[in-house]
Parts: structure tokens; C-alpha cells; sequence
């Protein structure tokens, strides 16, 4: 049963992020709808760092064992950062985890293959580091899409895989072709479908949205790592979950999606306010040590 602070969260998102995503004209004032970060969850420790040249922090904490994450922020490509996105990975800290989060380029001053490249640059030089055995790559929304694409090029340059992928409402169809983009177009208390096809846009710069690395959806996913996939019932992307995790089965990844009710979209970001939050990223917790 969704707990009572689900229901508060809702009209919140409405007011604070729905709204303001409806009226921006144009994408750097959209990005505004996003400011509003939420404190991270105590106990967590944050390192600026360099990674393949990409900027970004460090994140770790007291409990931190020998497992690593490079985890990739949401913001529709064009907002956020390492920094909006420190409920998780401090979240991820604290559950053990050591995690490296950049900040890649955004649109649509940097469009794609932008983000693509400094992901991949990235996930090159934490193989440097840490074996792929070891490793882990995770993302939400737009960040959850990315970390697809960079699996994707990864397999393209035969790098080897991580242990697996924890994807939050990713992304993955930059073309829009699903049913819950539409039908969930009220529901989402988050998403303002209008502006989702605005950044697509932005960020492909006359790009195939069918491209797989921007849309991951249509891709090769042969040989990908076993993935766990998070997604809320009521967004507007819970087709791009449901049609990956089908593509992903078809194609022989093992494959774990779980739908939740009553939550909008990356409830994993409210760790301190939702215990849905808390429960999914002990979820992704429990995955990531099994893998």
C-alpha cells in the first residue's frame, strides 16, 4: 500500500517542477524547474574529482565497501548535475558504495553526442581503476537512458561490461512512441509531456530520435549486463521501462523491473521524505551485491 507521504508529494511536484516546465519558453528556463534540490541524506562525504576528463565528485561515506558506481544524473539532458542528484548517490554512499558522478555536458549548448562521449570517457578511465567485475552503472530518467547508450558504445569500442545496471525511469525512446506518454500525460505529477519532445529535440540537433545511442530502446542489446529497472505506474515514461525490459529479455539480458504505485517520477531522489524512496534504493542495494 503507497504510504501517506506519497500522496503529499504529488501535488508539491504539481505546483514546484509540473508547473514551471509548462510555462518555460525556452530550455535554460526550464532548467529552473529543477533548482529546487533536496538535502542529501547525512553521513555522506563528496569529492571533487576528474575523470576522463569530465568533471564531477566523488561520493562515499563511512560505510563504504569495495563496490563502485558511476552514476549518471536526470534533467532531460539539459539541467542537473552531480550535485542536484546527491540524494542518491549519497543514498548509495551509505548503503556501501563508493560512486563517481559527472557532470557531463548538457544540451543545447552541447548536444548530442555530447553526453554520450563524456560518459564514455568516464566509464573508460574508471576501468583504469576498478576491475569491470566491480563496477556498476546507474542513472535516472534522461541520466537512466545515458547509462544505456554508454553500455551500448562500450560494447561497440569492446570494453568490457560492469556487473550490472539500476536504471531509474530511464529515458530510453527520445522518439516518444509510447502509449503512457499520452495516457499518463495528467497522472505524472512531474513530467510535462509537451516540454519532454521540446528536450528531445534540443538535445539530438536533428539526430534520428531512433539513434541508439539516444534512444537505447531501439539498440542492440545483446551482451548488455543484467539490469533492475524502477519505474512509477503513473509516469509518462513507464513504456520506456516496460518495452526495455521486454527488448532486454528478448535479446538474453537477465532482466528484473519493478512498478510502483502511487510514486512520480525518481521518488528515489526524496530518500529523507519517502520511505518508497528508502526501500527502492535498498532494492537496488540488495541487486548490485547479488550481482
Amino acid at each position: 500500500m503507497p504510504s501517506w507521504q506519497s500522496y503529499l508529494v504529488h501535488p508539491v511536484l504539481r505546483f514546484q517542477v509540473k508547473r514551471r516546465l509548462a510555462r518555460a519558453a525556452t530550455p535554460q528556463a526550464a532548467r529552473s524547474a529543477f533548482n529546487n534540490a533536496l538535502p542529501p541524506p547525512k553521513g555522506a562525504r563528496f569529492q571533487p574529482d576528474i575523470m576522463g576528463g569530465i568533471g564531477g565528485e566523488w561520493v562515499d561515506s563511512d560505510h563504504t565497501g569495495a563496490g563502485t558506481i558511476l552514476y549518471l544524473h536526470g534533467g532531460g539532458y539539459f539541467a542537473c548535475s552531480a550535485k542536484t542528484h546527491r540524494p542518491i548517490t549519497a543514498a548509495y554512499a551509505l548503503r556501501g558504495f563508493k560512486v563517481f558522478a559527472p557532470d557531463y555536458r548538457l544540451a543545447p549548448e552541447h548536444p548530442f553526442p555530447a553526453a554520450v562521449d563524456d560518459a564514455l570517457a568516464c566509464y573508460r578511465a574508471m576501468l583504469d581503476i576498478v576491475p569491470a567485475s566491480g563496477l556498476v552503472i546507474s542513472g535516472d530518467s534522461a541520466g537512466g537512458g545515458l547509462a544505456l547508450a554508454t553500455l551500448l558504445a562500450a560494447k561497440a569500442a569492446h570494453l568490457p561490461m560492469p556487473a550490472c545496471a539500476v536504471l531509474f525511469s530511464p529515458w530510453t525512446d527520445l522518439a516518444g512512441t509510447g502509449e503512457s506518454v499520452t495516457t499518463n500525460a495528467r497522472r505524472d505529477s512531474m513530467l510535462y509531456a509537451p516540454r519532454l519532445r521540446e528536450a528531445g529535440a534540443n538535445y539530438l540537433s536533428g539526430a534520428d530520435p531512433k539513434t541508439p545511442l539516444a534512444s537505447p530502446l531501439y539498440g542492440d542489446l545483446t551482451g548488455l549486463p543484467a539490469l533492475l529497472i524502477q519505474v512509477g505506474a503513473p509516469e509518462i515514461l513507464l513504456d520506456d521501462s516496460t518495452r526495455l525490459a521486454a527488448a532486454a529479455r528478448a535479446a538474453g539480458v537477465p532482466v528484473d523491473i519493478s512498478i510502483w504505485q502511487n510514486l512520480p517520477h525518481v521518488w528515489q531522489m526524496m530518500p529523507t521524505l519517502l520511505p518508497e524512496a528508502r526501500r527502492a534504493l535498498d532494492e537496488a542495494a540488495s541487486f548490485i551485491n547479488r550481482a
